[in-house]
């Protein structure tokens, strides 16, 4: 049996691990890489996925880091069944949707862009016809129900604790008469989450696949989360400006806004404080939040009970259209602005940025993981200046990050998640995280349970046989190119050089030609500058 790691592999984005025995090959999640240019560039590599060749796909969640790439493998020929969870589905049918629609539009922008040169039409990643014909591949599976995808093959779902409707996948495999059992996490929840249940205990297994987005570090605790974020809304009330919140669209800002109502109810927001949901995608989602209260946890069921939503606010208003989006930034005082995307990397919250990311009386306040290469993280990392919508703008706005409202498992409580395994002790691959982070929950894992844990790379493929040493291996050349530095800088001081031996022939020319070649020397400085700022 193998299981090749085509996302997911030293970063947060792509998750899909692929599986193949004698008689059978699919994949656990397929999302999209999401960050710098060179991680999105995976998305258009279909040939490591094998479309045509891939049976079936069980995924674990809604969140397009673990599924937003299905489009793609039904666009290049995959035509089997994607199982999942019953919310999970009702969630993918909005959310792939809003997906294709930003494919679209960005490879429009784009063909513009290359018509403008000369060059050719920009394909989408994939249509929204791509992602209707994905959401009627969905077959739902509810939780503890055990389903067969193909013989061999049982698969069942655990409630994660993740979002409405995440879950870990117990698998069991049956090859040459003998059973492998297999745990993968998907996005292992956090407990005393807003909304969600706490993730049920893992069931024991051979090989664990388990995810480590914090496994260096713990979040602060619920309550001191909600008091940063009334700390957050009283410092830009007080001066008259705005709280931009970055946030996912499925449960994020779900539980941005119990929590909002948490603080009214503790008399810590603003009466007056309007509170604007600017993303599309969240408003349908938050529709579907309240129409499966039964897949919530107890304290929030209980509001339904008793005929309150904890999703409502008294200045709450859902804007939809992008003409009521544009009117937030001409409204004059204080609000709170919750859009999407979570990272800044996509979506309406770009806008609310470059409109307030540079006053001194707004404030940024991030509630999720932000990947590398996203303006997200430049941010939290301290750049004074981050590029937006094509123009450079300043970073005045006073910035919060609150660990606390993660929906991820922190340090401490992957470990707790652990010692649930009683009989088996399985072998562990670390996935879903940046290197450090992995590192430091691979040698507390090996210390304090005595497992063996290895953090697989991007294209690793492991040949596993329970009781015996994986065997690995990879395509070095495509998973980790070789980068020739000493040539880039060569070449890039020859032309340095070339430049000063011209410096005459620049002096000689107009006023307004100098000026020109000053400005477009200025903005490749500018470049430089910003590649030393994130060293």
């Amino acid at each position: 049996m193998k299981v090749k790691f085509l996302g997911a592999a030293g970063t947060v984005t792509g998750s899909c691990h692929v599986i193949e025995t004698d008689n059978t090959r699919f994949a656990i999640d397929c999302g999209l890489h999401q960050g710098s240019e060179s991680i999105e560039d995976r998305n258009q590599d279909t040939d490591v996925y094998d479309p045509r060749r891939m049976d079936f796909f069980i995924v674990t969640h809604a969140h397009m880091d673990h599924c937003g790439l299905l489009p793609r493998m039904v666009k290049t020929g995959f035509s089997g069944k994607i199982y999942c969870t019953p919310p999970t589905k009702e969630l993918l049918g909005i959310m792939l949707e809003d997906s294709a629609h930003i494919q679209e539009m960005e490879a429009e922008w784009a063909s513009r862009k290359s018509r403008r040169h000369g060059g050719r039409q920009v394909e989408a990643l994939y249509t929204r016809a791509d992602a209707a014909a994905t959401v009627g591949r969905l077959v739902a599976v509810p939780y503890g129900e055990p389903f067969s995808p193909t013989p061999g093959v049982t698969a069942i779902y655990h409630d994660a604790g993740h979002i409405l409707g995440s879950a870990f996948i117990e698998l069991s495999l049956e090859q040459d008469g003998k059973r492998t059992r297999m745990l993968f996490s998907g996005d292992l929840g956090r407990p005393s989450q807003l909304l969600v249940n706490d993730p049920a205990k893992p069931v024991d297994a051979d090989y664990l696949f388990l995810e480590g987005t914090y496994g260096d570090r713990d979040h602060k605790n619920e309550s001191a989360s909600r008091d940063e974020l009334a700390e957050a809304i009283a410092y830009s009330y007080s001066r008259g400006g705005k709280v931009i919140i970055p946030a996912f669209a499925v449960e994020r800002t779900q539980e941005v806004l119990y929590c909002l109502h948490l603080l009214l109810k503790e008399g810590k927001l603003p009466k007056d404080m309007p509170v604007f949901v600017d993303s599309p995608l969240a408003i349908k989602a938050t529709e579907i939040f309240r129409r499966n209260p039964q897949y919530l946890d107890a304290a929030a069921q209980a509001y339904y009970n008793r005929g309150e939503d904890p999703l409502s606010l008294p200045g709450l208003r859902f804007t939809e259209t992008t003409e009521q989006s544009r009117e937030i930034n001409t409204l004059k005082g204080p609000a709170v602005v919750i859009s999407a995307s979570g990272m800044c990397n996509a979506g309406r919250v770009k806008h609310h940025l470059r409109h307030n990311l540079w006053r001194p009386e707004a404030s940024v306040v991030f509630v999720g993981f932000q990947a590398m290469g996203t303006p997200g993280r430049r941010i939290v990392d301290g750049a004074k200046v981050i590029r937006l919508l094509g123009e450079e703008v300043a970073v005045s706005a006073k910035v919060f990050t609150i660990g606390g409202f993660s929906s991820h498992a922190g340090q401490s409580q992957i470990l707790t998640w652990l010692t649930h395994f009683k009989v088996n002790h399985p072998q562990v691959f670390l996935v879903h995280g940046e290197q450090k982070a992995l590192d430091v929950l691979a040698g507390l894992v090996r210390e304090r349970f005595g497992l063996k844990v290895r953090i697989p790379g991007y294209l690793d493929e492991y040949v596993l046989t329970p009781g015996v040493e994986p065997v690995v291996s990879t395509d070095e050349a495509k998973a980790r190119p070789h980068i020739d530095w000493n040539a880039i800088f060569g070449a890039m001081e020859d032309r340095l050089r070339l430049l000063k031996d011209r410096k005459e022939k620049l002096a000689a020319r107009s006023a307004e030609e100098q000026e020109d070649f000053r400005r477009r020397l200025a903005a490749v400085d500018g470049d430089m500058l910003r590649v030393l700022s994130e060293m």
